[in-house]
């Protein structure tokens, strides 16, 4: 399974949580300006899915308990 090799490789994984890290922290800057209630919650559930997508190291590799 190619997603194995991404959350196994360390250079590879590490690269991929900075990038995500990045998108978190932009959309963070969004959330900070955005008057919009809508496009608000939107944006919350923008950085949940990528929490998520940092989590995918774990689920991959089997562990059954989910951080928060």
């Amino acid at each position: 399974m190619e997603i194995k090799r991404l959350v196994n490789d360390k250079v590879l994984w590490d690269s991929f949580c900075e990038v995500v890290d990045e998108y978190i922290a932009f959309t963070h800057k969004q959330l900070e300006q955005m008057p919009d209630p809508t496009d608000f919650h939107r944006l919350q559930g923008e950085v949940k899915a990528y929490r998520k997508l940092k989590q995918l190291r774990d689920k991959v590799n089997g562990e059954t308990r989910e951080k928060k």
